[in-house]
């Protein structure tokens, strides 16, 4: 990069989907925050108007926290600057152009303006309905691809997947990207993403036709996800639809400059916009919420068992530098950047357990009831089979005899056996869902990456201003200092 990388956002117009989630909105209040002469950014957010979108724009982006330092800089400015640099877009980008008129002349504007495409719309939740899905993760980012095509002064489209789309491999996983109809294992079936659309599609008529509760549909499209997944070996529905979005991509992409992000676990500021910034339970801070709140009586994970997590405001770091790096590229294939830290700063999984613990016997929580939440070590499971016997001689074998005693006494504890049972299978499956990440046994090659902080660090004067390396990261003191005390603040206390 010869030139700042500061300077090359000057004058550059980029629309941002997603711009609701956490991570988007790291990027784009970093982006305001270090250029202020950025000429414009559009933001999608899904809405039925114009009206709706600048709501959501208010009170699920700019109103944020996140945004507390750029309002400080600005003071009774602020609402201004944002009105004179973000336009909030109404759309949905599971449609074609967003759902926008093409004779609109906010679509006009758009493909006449737009520099960058910055695509981090997803649904992460694991098991999401297959629709929801391949809507958003599949179908949303060929939607956006096609419409980078048509931007006229397009230089990059950079779209933000994970770096979980490799499934449970072992070993050391690289940055290279996925072909159309790659499998994770040797499937009998075909990946075919037109005929995965069509069987949803045909599994929602079914259910219409046979008028099932909406409960019902929920369920079956939620078990339909996670079967397809694991036809072809990914282990839940979010890495299986992130996967396929990347072949689309990289199918109809060739003519566009376009670049992956794979992030792994993203958690809460490392720095910026100050330390410790997080927004609802993120995945290994379930495990943290529940210790906080003293319902976490046994802990997964085992010394052997690497937890590859990177800062939020890292990961936004590098999405500028690699869009900046890699503007007007020319390439048959996509670049990978895998944002991760367990080549080069590894954490070991168990650490977790303690980090939560050490904090919280200083800090506990308050009850409801005005008392100190009691905080206690749980007991350390290191495998699935000994966390399954755990729950079944703690759990299951006390409720097997409650059933026998309410059918004795004529369903007397009827209630308390089905809340009982519905507790146990939510645990079952909360840790089934996360036992490919807590037991994950590969490692990710970051050379790519590691290539651009190179580039950074020759670059004295913006090294400290996009930082992502996580070698400069002390867990003891993120988790201990940063991390947990952000997740009290921010996410259990709100």
């Amino acid at each position: 990069m010869n030139q700042s990388i500061v300077e090359s956002l000057e004058n550059k117009t980029i629309l941002v989907t997603g711009s609701t989630g956490f991570l988007a909105k790291l990027f784009v209040e970093k982006l305001l925050r270090v250029q202020p002469n950025v000429r414009h950014l559009f933001l999608l957010l899904r809405a039925p108007d114009p009206s709706s979108a600048a709501q959501r724009l208010h009170t699920e982006v700019t109103g944020k926290e996140v945004f507390r330092v750029l309002r400080t800089k600005h003071g009774d400015e602020f609402n201004s600057f944002i009105s004179q640099k973000v336009t909030p877009i109404a759309g949905n980008m599971s449609l074609e152009n967003f759902g926008l008129s093409e004779d609109s002349d906010l679509l006009k504007r758009l493909f006449k303006e737009v520099d960058i495409v910055a695509n981090s719309a997803a649904t992460t939740k694991f098991n999401e309905r297959y629709d929801v899905a391949l809507e958003v993760n599949t179908i949303g980012a060929k939607n956006v691809m096609d419409f980078a095509k048509k931007c006229v002064k397009l230089e990059m489209l950079i779209h933000v997947s994970t770096a979980y789309v490799c499934g449970e491999q072992s070993g050391v996983i690289s940055e290279k990207s996925l072909k159309m109809g790659e499998t994770l294992n040797q499937a009998s079936e075909v990946l075919d993403i037109e005929a995965e659309m069509k069987l949803m599609q045909n599994c929602l008529k079914q259910l219409e036709a046979n008028q099932v509760s909406k409960i019902e549909e929920k369920e079956v499209m939620e078990n339909l996800g996670c079967q397809r997944a694991r036809i072809f070996g990914w282990p839940n529905t979010y890495v299986f639809t992130k996967a396929m979005g990347e072949m689309l991509i990289g199918k109809y992409g060739a003519d566009v400059p376009i670049v992956i992000i794979r992030p792994t676990i993203i958690t809460s500021t490392y720095k910026e916009p100050f330390p410790g910034w997080s927004e609802g339970v993120r995945t290994i801070d379930t495990f943290l919420v529940a210790g906080a709140k003293g319902k976490l009586p046994c802990f997964l994970g085992n010394s052997e068992s690497i937890l590859d997590v990177v800062p939020g405001d890292m990961v936004a770091n590098a999405i500028i530098v690699a869009m900046v790096a890699n503007a007007n590229h020319q390439s048959s294939d996509p670049f990978i950047y895998q944002v991760c830290s367990s080549q080069t700063s590894p954490l070991s999984a168990i650490k977790l357990r303690d980090y939560s613990h050490s904090y919280l016997l200083k800090n506990p929580l308050m009850g409801k009831d005005g008392k100190p939440v009691n905080f206690v070590m749980p007991i350390c499971l290191p495998t699935m089979d000994s966390f399954r016997r755990y729950i079944f001689l703690k759990y299951m074998l006390p409720l097997k005899v409650l059933q026998l005693v309410n059918v004795a006494l004529c369903q007397s504890f009827k209630n308390t056996c089905k809340v009982m049972n519905r507790k146990i299978n939510r645990v079952l499956q909360l840790v089934e869902l996360h036992e490919p990440y807590i037991f994950f046994k590969g490692k990710f090659d970051d050379l790519n990456t590691e290539r651009l902080r190179m580039a950074v660090r020759a670059n004295t004067t913006e090294a400290d201003t996009f930082y992502f390396d996580p070698k400069c990261i002390d867990w003891d003191d993120y988790f201990a200092n940063i991390h947990i005390p952000g997740l009290v603040k921010y996410v259990i206390r709100q």
